[in-house]
């Protein structure tokens, strides 16, 4: 994925949550030299992964299967010290745009569609094979309310309600088809998307980075690699 792609997304998803009224923490907007400047004073940031993440899981295809997140609040599962015992995300997805069908076996989480347009989520049980089963039905809570589903069938999420999606339950999801982004918020247990995302086909989490231009801002794998 080249830097610049990335670098128009976030600018892209900026103005999203902002015709949204969505605000986001003032590290959100810092350039790279404020990152820079203020690279001693955000341990914390680093240690939880808090920013900015983009990515096309490996696809080469970001408008169909990609997302940009921002990752508002976390904690370290090695430290309980650090940062907080849950995390909350933003994820601005495209119309049409997908994120790969996975699930977590550790993280629980609530996925929420925020505003702008309805997301639409598929569902699927972990089977015996630790693939997705394609046979049987899911229970799931919508706010509260248990709900069941054929696998794999295309379940609309409107503005203001959610899904509570359990450890090894298979999901994929994706902004409504039409003119708008959708503004999804996940409020979760301790985000590790370095360990705890198990995907149904072989994709890259973070993906490598053509550097066709300067970064906008480092994106949250990337700390170590340029803040030093």
């Amino acid at each position: 994925m080249k830097r610049s792609l990335i670098n128009k997304s976030i600018e892209w998803a900026r103005g999203v949550l902002e015709q949204n009224n969505i605000s986001l923490p003032e590290f959100a907007y810092w350039g790279y030299e404020e990152w820079q400047k203020n690279a001693d004073d955000i341990t914390t940031i680093r240690k939880t992964m808090l920013g900015w993440d983009v990515t096309d899981y490996g696809s080469g295809d970001f408008d169909k299967t990609g997302s940009v997140l921002f990752t508002v609040r976390n904690g370290d599962v090695g430290d309980k010290n650090v940062g907080t015992p849950y995390a909350e995300k933003y994820i601005v997805l495209k119309p049409g745009q997908a994120i790969p069908t996975h699930m977590h076996k550790t993280k629980a989480e609530d996925i929420i569609s925020r505003c702008a347009a309805s997301y639409c989520i598929k569902l699927y049980n972990t089977g015996k094979d630790g693939k997705p089963d394609l046979q049987s039905d899911v229970d799931v809570f919508c706010d509260g309310i248990k709900k069941t589903f054929p696998p794999g069938e295309t379940i609309e999420v409107t503005n203001g309600t959610s899904m509570t999606l359990h450890p090894y339950l298979y999901h994929s999801f994706w902004g409504m088809e039409g003119g708008q982004a959708a503004v999804v918020g996940e409020v979760s247990s301790i985000n590790d998307d370095n360990t705890d995302n198990y995907f149904a086909q072989q994709v890259a989490r973070f993906m490598e980075i053509e550097e066709d231009e300067a970064p906008l801002c480092p994106l949250c794998n990337e700390y170590s690699k340029l803040l030093g």
